[in-house]
């Protein structure tokens, strides 16, 4: 079994649930329901049927589900094209795909086909911010694939795969496992995060021809493990977690080149002993405040952004109400972060305190099959 992918998985999770445990009551007024996705594991043990469709109140954090996109196979990871009109999750599989969905605001979303991403267990993907193109990262085989977008939202045929082949992998690594693919703020760059080498590699993205070149690479420690990274605002910093060694690392990153310049491991808040395996940073939209997921602990650490992203400051910890929390969000407005727990199969919503960062729980986490990915629209 794939460790990455089955570490924490359950084996009896529940059904997703019809409504939201209760939290406080929303004011009289117009309907505030928001569109919100579900991620899971088809394939895993008390999994999924496919992508889990619900609908939050962004002022009370009250859920409640409305169905499921069913068909679509082991969906780990979603994203939706700037439009907004579109879609788009991963087929994590031996022989992986990505799959576009086009979106209907009265919930008849529809299939508009899937692609082969040319490698195995595709666990991240992203749109460039342009919308022409779709970045998707194989966890297995340690490639990152590029596929066109057309005017429609459906995927064309695959443009380009790159392997990772230098360095070699770290310790207790058998080969490259790409765990994230991302554009950087300013767009001229596309960043490969890759856990197996303890690299994140800076490409080119030819937007004409939709083809990656190789301009930098920056190592971190060997036996790190990073898994993904989020950028602070000004563009000029980006945060890295760091699954294998239970660190978090503040990175340098100079627009010119794309090169990243990793600072000293930090501390992600657990206590010693605790076996912790961090997911992912998250940065508030005014760059104040990073969030980290910690699977193990099962709290996200809370830091204050200092000396214009240079540096952060840990500030604590909040219990997640779940367990292995590996995917977080941020509702539109910012107001509520969300929670996958994988393992516990459940989705938690926070209140976000604007001014402190702090978090508060908006009622019990509800019920979803085997959640690995959450996305609020």
């Amino acid at each position: 079994m794939d460790r990455r992918r089955f570490i924490g998985t359950t084996l009896a999770a529940t059904a997703l649930a019809g409504v939201a445990a209760p939290a406080a009551a929303a004011a009289p007024g117009p309907r505030r329901d928001r569109p919100l996705f579900l991620g899971t594991y088809t394939s895993a043990p008390g999994g999924g049927t496919g992508i889990g469709l619900a609908a939050y109140d962004e002022v009370t954090g009250r859920v409640r589900t409305t169905g499921v996109l069913a068909g679509v196979p082991d969906p780990s990871y979603l994203v939706p094209h700037p439009s907004g009109r579109t879609l788009y999750c991963v087929n994590e599989r031996p022989q992986g795909g990505v799959t576009a969905v086009a979106l209907s605001p009265d919930g008849g979303h529809r299939v508009l086909g899937t692609r082969d991403t040319g490698g195995a267990g595709p666990c991240h993907l992203s749109v460039h911010p342009g919308g022409r193109w779709l970045l998707s990262a194989n966890y297995s085989s340690g490639s990152v694939a590029v596929h066109p977008v057309a005017a429609s939202g459906a995927l064309g045929e695959r443009t380009d795969l790159v392997t990772h082949t230098q360095p070699p992998p770290g310790p207790g690594q058998s080969g490259p496992h790409a765990h994230q693919v991302v554009t950087s703020p300013d767009g001229r760059h596309v960043l490969a995060v890759d856990l197996g080498t303890d690299t994140v590699y800076t490409y080119r993205l030819d937007t004409g021809a939709g083809t990656l070149r190789l301009v930098a690479q920056a190592s971190l420690r060997p036996g790190a493990g990073p898994r993904h990274l989020a950028f602070h605002p000004s563009g000029r910093f980006a945060y890295v977690a760091d699954e294998l060694d239970n660190t978090v690392v503040v990175c340098a990153y100079d627009p010119a080149d794309g090169r990243l310049t990793p600072g000293a491991p930090q501390s992600t808040g657990t206590p010693p002993g605790v076996t912790n395996y961090p997911a992912q940073p998250l940065v508030t939209r005014d760059g104040r405040f990073v969030f980290l997921a910690n699977r193990g602990h099962n709290s996200l650490a809370r830091y204050a952004v200092e000396r214009g992203g240079a540096r952060l400051r840990l500030l604590g910890t909040t219990p997640v109400g779940g367990d292995f929390p590996r995917h977080l969000a941020f509702s539109p407005s910012q107001r509520l972060l969300f929670t996958a727990n994988q393992r516990s199969g459940s989705v938690s919503v926070f209140r976000v305190d604007a001014r402190t960062g702090e978090l508060t729980l908006a009622g019990e986490p509800f019920a979803a099959p085997v959640a690995v990915c959450v996305l609020p629209l």
